[in-house]
């Protein structure tokens, strides 16, 4: 996941510890392998888009996207097979070296690029595709030179654990006796999301949503979305992680609301910061929106500056360690370095591309919004040079350690929208239009730091395939300029059809970061409420429960969170049936099959929104099935979920 959870994306529960390196056999780099093919390219743009487009709309559902890697190099090896070919070890890893850069595309786009939206600024597909590439090229770049200390000289300090598990399913799938049952449970996941996802939403043949109000507590309500990819998030974080979600949810749906609702009842006038309307005549929904939604916002920002805090030792000693491996590396030639394996993109053409992106920001029209001055465009791309190569190297080393899993995007997005933020307020740029150069430079900054722990990664698994790194970083530049345009189009097409900030697309991390920044710029944030729900992330920190995972909880309504636990629940039983560890399964059946569950609810949602936005479909008002006959064929598709999940689970891989 990127941040996932993430990726923004929840964390482990605990604090990251390495794990011990696997034992994932090495190829031999005196060998010459063919790698950059054709239908490995094609392969890798394909899945890529696909990925990207269903990572967009998860993204926008719940504020957290899913790792791709392993789901494209299993779809490709299952591909080619079914075309009569073979893939080699060094096709499949580049296929899902291409695939993998969608995903963190469509993270710092979705995290960001919504709000834009909100306030009414709808920026232009031309504008959504630039900002996404020259996000990606700058986390690509920025990392490159890093590779060499991260990956070969701290080797046994980083484990890299999710390049390590792609590599294992990438030397088990492209073997002799390699087994198709993973890349079959995929496609099944797949075509299983697509098929519920029609159902509850073009067809509209069940309620999308069940819920029970709790008597005795007023607005208080027990709900949960009938959601495939939800679920299938709950079964990919595990039981511990998804309860950690869950948890907060029920704080904000069980505590916050009814303890609102009962302090203000009784007061005669509005309580603040609502202006007109009396905490009486408000729903759980409204209370919500005026109240609960700070709460929660100081809680995940919180939880994301303290992420950020804890990574500063990391960022210093890889700057340090940049430095000096700079120097150590000046005249030796990638023969000396190891030959093929330990060959990189020239340095020259790096520098190129970072000055490109810091210039482009510069000099290319309305890119950053058709209000700014050149003095201004100056400002905001000096921010996305320096900040940007900062948060490269913080989240090339933390995924490093715990995986893409667990780097902070949210966090790194929010220090960048209060650094350049605060830059803009001191200087008294506070229009409509700044507030949108703000968000556009954490749109960018978000993307590189995504794309950089991708990147780390994917040369992680290269390295113990034995790929060329060069290689490799032209296919994520490949990867980065085709999965942009995807990425865009996947936007404006949602927001059109579904409209962000709506109950099916609530885009809580984009909402997240316009009401950061409209509090910053105008000073009309409820302090009191934010510090409340940074106290509730603090105390869970104290109590050694992950944060960002729990804030995400808060600021996310209970019928969105309910579905991920109900997954976790499943992830408990698989894994209890197969006596196997979540931290065994990472590329196991359960896992493909969940990550095809959240293609297909992603792909089939876009494809609801074409149909919407773009063809004019007139869906169903009311499901066919109302009340309770309704609700319990819902409750049977989500047993029927579980199910698939469990048993794919228990299957040998």
């Amino acid at each position: 996941m990127s941040g996932s959870p993430a990726s923004g994306s929840p964390a482990p529960s605990h604090e990251p510890t390495p794990a011990a390196p696997v034992a994932v056999p090495v190829a031999d780099s005196s060998l010459a392998p063919v790698e950059l093919t054709r239908r490995a390219v094609v392969a890798g743009v394909v899945f890529g888009a696909m990925f990207g487009a269903a990572n967009a709309y998860l993204g926008l559902r719940v504020g957290m996207t899913v790792a791709t890697s392993i789901p494209v190099a299993v779809m490709t090896v299952a591909l080619f097979r079914a075309l009569g070919g073979r893939a080699s070890i060094q096709e499949a890893n580049l296929a899902q070296t291409i695939g993998s850069a969608s995903t963190a595309l469509a993270t710092g786009s979705i995290f960001t690029l919504p709000a834009l939206f909100l306030w009414g600024l709808v920026p232009s597909y031309w504008q959504i595709a630039g900002l996404a590439l020259l996000g990606g090229l700058l986390g690509i770049s920025a990392m490159i030179p890093l590779r060499r200390l991260l990956l070969v000289r701290s080797a046994k300090e980083l484990p890299y654990p999710e390049g390590r598990a792609c590599a294992e399913v990438l030397h088990a799938t492209t073997g002799e006796r390699a087994s198709t049952s993973a890349g079959t449970w995929i496609f099944r996941g797949l075509l299983l999301g697509a098929g519920v996802k029609l159902v509850l939403e073009l067809l509209r043949l069940v309620p999308g949503e069940v819920g029970l109000a709790l008597p005795g507590l007023r607005n208080a309500e027990l709900a949960m979305e009938i959601a495939p990819a939800l679920i299938a998030v709950g079964y990919i974080l595990g039981f511990r992680q998804s309860a950690i979600v869950v948890s907060g949810s029920v704080i904000s749906s069980l505590v916050l609301i009814p303890l609102i609702t009962h302090v203000g009842g009784a007061l005669t006038v509005p309580l603040a910061p609502e202006a007109t309307k009396l905490v009486s005549q408000m729903d759980a929904g409204t209370i919500w929106s005026r109240y609960v939604r700070y709460i929660g916002a100081g809680a995940v920002a919180a939880a994301g500056i303290a992420t950020v805090v804890k990574a500063l030792p990391s960022m210093a000693g890889a700057f340090l360690a940049v430095a000096s491996g700079w120097r150590g590396s000046r005249g030796e030639s990638a023969d000396e370095a190891g030959g093929r394996t330990e060959r990189d993109i020239p340095g020259r053409v790096v520098g190129v591309v970072l000055v490109g992106v810091v210039g482009a920001l510069v000099v290319v029209p309305g890119l950053l919004g058709g209000e700014l001055s050149l003095v201004q465009r100056v400002v905001c791309a000096v921010g996305v040079g320096v900040l940007g190569v900062a948060f490269v190297a913080v989240a090339s080393r933390i995924v490093g350690l715990v995986g893409v899993s667990s780097q902070p995007t949210s966090g790194i997005t929010l220090v960048t929208l209060l650094c350049i933020g605060g830059v803009f307020t001191l200087l008294g740029w506070t229009g409509p239009g700044m507030k949108a150069a703000v968000l556009m430079v954490g749109t960018v900054v978000a993307i590189a730091a995504s794309k950089a722990g991708d990147i780390s990664q994917d040369l992680k698994t290269g390295q113990l395939v034995g790929a060329t790194p060069a290689v490799q970083q032209v296919g994520q530049y490949i990867g980065a300029a085709t999965a942009c345009w995807a990425v865009a189009a996947t936007l404006l097409f949602l927001g059109k059809a579904y409209g962000f900030g709506s109950q099916e697309l609530p885009a809580p991390q984009a909402t997240l970061m316009k009401t950061i920044i409209e509090g910053l710029m105008s000073g009309s944030l409820p302090k009191d409420l934010v510090l409340a729900g940074a106290g509730l992330s603090v105390g869970a920190m104290l109590a050694g429960v992950n944060g960002l995972g729990f804030a995400i909880g808060v600021y996310l309504p209970l019928a969105a969170m309910a579905p991920i636990f109900v997954g976790g629940v499943a992830r408990r039983l698989a894994d209890g049936w197969s006596r196997k560890t979540e931290e065994d399964a990472e590329g196991g059946p359960g896992v493909l099959a969940a990550s095809g569950l959240v293609a297909g609810e992603g792909l089939a949602g876009l494809a609801v929104a074409v149909l919407v936005g773009g063809f004019g479909y007139a869906r169903p008002k009311l499901p066919l099935l109302e009340a309770g006959a309704g609700s319990l064929a819902a409750l049977a598709l989500v047993v029927g979920l579980c199910a698939f999940l469990v048993r794919a689970g228990r299957s040998r891989p």
